[in-house]
């Protein structure tokens, strides 16, 4: 794995400051460019992730990478006591605070400034965790897993969505289209930042997909670790235990 790719080549800033600077750039735009560049699916996958955790009914959840907080706010619909939010982009934070109060939420989910690969929590600390498209902007991977497990109870269980490629041929010639010719000129409109929506395409070309980051999870410990594609393969959820 190339952990070197990067949203803003000519910066010799960490990739953990670069990702954080490109999502406190596109903040005000994320939630909109998601659903839109997504035909609204985005909201689907993040219902059929958190279904996954309905057999561990987790009363204390922790979600990595939060951005805005639609997959924490998608968790309350498990009725757990208490969800954390983490992130290192303060712009996507504030969005989510926003959504959060908006809903009547604060008194469930608490968003916090957090590094995922530095989880400020003790050993053994939640029922549950989720990523939502989150985990191929990990600086380093496998510390970032570690971390995961590290935090996670015995018999915990982790779920985390991706973007992946389709195997077939005609869609992934379609696919590979839309990614990097067509959502890269939409979200350099909208978005105004002509790198994020360059480095999505990358990010996502550079993640080890299926049984390969099903790997990644068996090295840091975790067990019972599955996949399973959604919509022809455009997105991948993964599951595993501690």
């Amino acid at each position: 794995m190339n952990h070197k790719i990067t949203p803003y080549k000519n910066l010799k800033e960490s990739k953990k400051d670069q990702v954080s600077k490109m999502f406190d750039n596109i903040a005000e735009n994320y939630d909109f460019l998601n659903h839109f560049l997504s035909l609204g699916i985005d909201i689907v996958w993040r219902k059929k992730a958190i279904k996954e955790l309905t057999e561990v009914k987790p009363k204390k959840i922790l979600d990595i990478a939060t951005g805005t907080a639609d997959l924490a706010i998608e968790a309350m619909s498990l009725k757990p006591k208490k969800i954390i939010g983490i992130d290192i982009s303060e712009g996507m934070l504030k969005i989510g605070r926003d959504k959060i109060r908006t809903k009547n939420m604060s008194n469930i989910i608490e968003l916090e400034y957090g590094d995922s690969e530095k989880i400020s929590y003790d050993n053994n600390s939640f029922d549950a965790i989720t990523a939502g498209f989150g985990v191929r902007n990990f600086e380093n991977l496998s510390v970032g897993l570690s971390e995961i497990y590290r935090v996670l109870k015995k018999d915990g269980k982790f779920v985390v969505i991706e973007p992946s490629i389709p195997k077939n041929f005609f869609l992934k010639s379609l696919y590979n289209f839309y990614f990097k010719k067509i959502l890269p000129l939409i979200g350099k409109l909208v978005s105004k930042d002509n790198s994020a929506y360059n480095y999505l395409p990358e990010s996502v070309d550079n993640f080890p997909q299926g049984k390969k980051f099903i790997d990644e999870l068996n090295k840091v410990g975790f067990k019972d670790s599955k996949f399973k594609y959604l919509n022809f393969g455009i997105v991948a959820i993964y599951t595993a235990k501690k």
